[in-house]
């Protein structure tokens, strides 16, 4: 069948902007980096892994290009002392001490559709407040966000956004004490991930189940 041959960089999308993260291995995997309109999932099932160093990457490239990044600091762990102060002067830093509260207020800045760029970090939180989270609340959020040009990315400690258009999964891995030495450059470097377009892959299967 013709539609078999098909590759995932023919298929039509709805949405062909994205935010670059200026990493090769996410920007590429995810054609451009970061879909607007759309929910991204990061995933550090590990402590350690190098989500919080991927986090303030991301922040500090966003405060280069002059964006206001709101984060939404789910278990108030957000070491600013750590963070220039360029880009603290565009963080809009939103201090929860539970998933409910940051769920919350998700839900107001994504409605409020003036900040290009929402990040909702859920990684520190204790495990019986993420399992308390209804799957509705993801599908509620993306039919918000998809009415927008915003980047959601939310950074949880389980894969649990059934929604999510793309989803980067941090592997396991321990940096050594004398991490702390070197650069961040050379240490994102060596993050290993995996990246996948999971819209892309619904829209392929879709595509195909119709041509078969």
């Amino acid at each position: 069948m013709p539609a078999l041959r098909l590759s995932l960089e023919e298929l039509p999308s709805q949405r062909l902007n994205h935010w670059p993260t200026g990493l090769p291995q996410i920007d590429e995997p995810l054609h451009g980096g970061l879909p607007k309109g759309a929910l991204t999932e990061m995933v550090a099932v590990q402590r350690g892994s190098g989500s919080a160093l991927l986090r303030n990457a991301l922040l500090a490239r966003a405060a280069r290009e002059k964006q206001i990044v709101a984060l939404i600091d789910g278990n108030d762990s957000l070491d600013v002392t750590a963070m220039a102060e360029t880009v603290l002067s565009r963080l809009i830093w939103v201090r929860c001490h539970s998933a409910e509260e940051s769920l919350k207020a998700a839900d107001l800045l994504l409605r409020d559709r003036n900040v290009p760029l929402v990040f909702l970090d859920l990684i520190s939180n204790p495990a019986a407040q993420i399992r308390r989270i209804p799957a509705t609340t993801w599908f509620r959020f993306q039919r918000i966000v998809e009415q927008s040009s915003t980047v959601c990315l939310a950074l949880t400690p389980q894969p649990m956004i059934s929604p999510a258009h793309a989803r980067i999964t941090l592997m396991p891995r321990r940096f050594s004490l004398n991490a702390l030495e070197r650069e961040p450059e050379e240490l994102l470097a060596e993050l290993s991930l995996e990246v996948s377009d999971a819209r892309r892959s619904r829209e392929l299967n879709e595509r195909l189940r119709h041509s078969a």
